[in-house]
Order: structure tokens, then C-alpha cells, then sequence
């Protein structure tokens, strides 16, 4: 009767273990036949961003012209927001700094300090160097639209917005065989810019363009001689890299 009843008992574990096994595959068999996929049903495109552009200097003052290489660098991050429900439409708002130097021939002093515009007569004047240079924190909020998924990390991207800058800090840099000028914290640069931004692209690099809506110098800088405003708006073309 006890062998009897063992041996029903030792039955009824061994089919359990059996049909257990069945019915629940092991973790790690199943992990290697990538049998178990997590899917985050509320991904977000929340990213790093890295920029590099070319500037353009627009409505610039008569015979001002660009000299050399005009540069923006551009680093920072931005939180998305998805606004559907396959969430590849979305508003996103960061936060960067900004680097942006602008060569041209508009040379900026301060005789007796008082600051003054003058235009460079480049047949006249012999210089290596003439640019000013300003450094901002900026705020991108985006319009988003892409193909992305949850699985799918390289997909097609449309991004359109609002860049807000605010600089920080600004110099200016004249350079010649007889002498040098220097200033920095010009009171007559705009310190709240503000213009219209895209990027679009494939992956991780997008091409990327910012239009200035707002003029670079306040009204009250005048160009000596013609007395026209400096003004000037910044157009910036070049590449985004984004980093998940």
C-alpha cells in the first residue's frame, strides 16, 4: 500500500515537471531564440543634439562683406513629447549653448569710448583678421514628424520650429600688421535672438537651417559716414547630428 501510494505520488511530480516544462520554456533558451522582445509602448525621441553650421550674414549694411569662414557650433539637449498615439508626431523643447562667430568687414571700435561702425575699404586697409563672436544659451521647441517606432531607430525626420537664443557673452576681434582691436560686451548686440529652424534628414544626421527673424544690433548702431543701421540677421546652414 505505501509503495503503491509512493509510486502514484512520484507519478504525479514527474508528469508535472514534464507538462511545467512544456507549458514554460526556460528564460534563457527563450532569451536565445529571441523569443522575448521588450517594446516600449510610450517611447520617447528624447535626445542629444550636436551642430554644425555655416553662416550667412543677411540685409548687411552697403559694402559690408563677408570675409573667411563664418561658423556656428551648437550642442544641447531636447525632451519629446509625443502628441499621438503611434507617437511619431510630436513637440520637443530643449535646452544648448551656442558658439557662433561671424568674419566680415564691418570693423567695430571704441574711440574714446563711444563705439563706432566703419566699414573696411579692403583696397586700403591690409588686416588677417575681423569678425565678432557671440555665445548663447538657446531654447529649439520643434514641430515633430517622423517614421520612427519603438523597434526602429533609423527612420526619415522633418523637425520645424522656434529657436529663442539669449547671448551670454559677446567679443570682437580686429587683427593687423598695426594693431589690434578688442572689445567685448558690446551693449549695441541684440542679446535675445530668435528665428525659424529645420532639420530634416535619415538617421542620425539631418540637414539643418536657421533663418534670424530679429536683427543681430540694436537701431541705435549706425555705420559711420552713411549713418544706415548695422541690423543684420543671421542665417545658418549646416548639419545635426542626433544622439539617442
Amino acid at each position: 500500500m505505501v509503495k503503491s501510494s509512493f509510486l502514484i505520488l512520484f507519478l504525479l511530480l514527474f508528469s508535472g515537471v514534464v507538462f511545467g516544462q512544456k507549458e514554460k520554456p526556460p528564460i534563457a533558451d527563450a532569451i536565445k531564440n529571441d523569443s522575448i522582445k521588450v517594446i516600449d509602448p510610450l517611447y520617447r525621441e528624447d535626445q542629444f543634439y550636436a551642430a554644425l553650421t555655416y553662416i550667412l550674414l543677411g540685409d548687411k549694411p552697403d559694402g559690408v562683406n563677408q570675409s573667411g569662414f563664418s561658423s556656428g557650433y551648437h550642442f544641447g539637449f531636447i525632451r519629446d513629447f509625443p502628441i499621438n498615439q503611434r507617437r511619431n508626431v510630436a513637440i520637443g523643447v530643449g535646452l544648448g549653448l551656442s558658439s557662433n562667430s561671424y568674419n566680415n568687414t564691418l570693423l567695430i571700435s571704441k574711440p574714446a569710448g563711444q563705439l563706432n561702425y566703419q566699414v573696411i575699404n579692403e583696397s586700403e586697409t591690409s588686416y588677417d583678421k575681423n569678425k565678432f563672436t557671440n555665445y548663447a544659451v538657446e531654447l529649439p521647441i520643434e514641430f515633430r514628424w517622423r517614421t520612427s517606432t519603438a523597434s526602429n531607430y533609423d527612420f526619415w525626420r522633418i523637425y520645424t520650429g522656434l529657436k529663442l537664443g539669449y547671448i551670454v557673452y559677446n567679443t570682437t576681434k580686429f587683427k593687423s600688421s598695426a594693431g589690434d582691436i578688442r572689445l567685448s560686451g558690446v551693449e549695441d548686440i541684440n542679446k535675445f535672438q530668435y528665428g525659424l529652424t529645420m532639420s530634416a534628414g535619415y538617421s542620425n544626421i539631418s540637414f539643418h537651417i536657421y533663418y534670424g527673424l530679429n536683427k543681430m544690433f540694436k537701431p541705435e548702431a549706425k555705420v559711420e559716414d552713411s549713418q544706415g543701421a548695422v541690423g543684420m540677421n543671421a542665417i545658418k546652414i549646416g548639419l545635426m547630428f542626433y544622439i539617442l
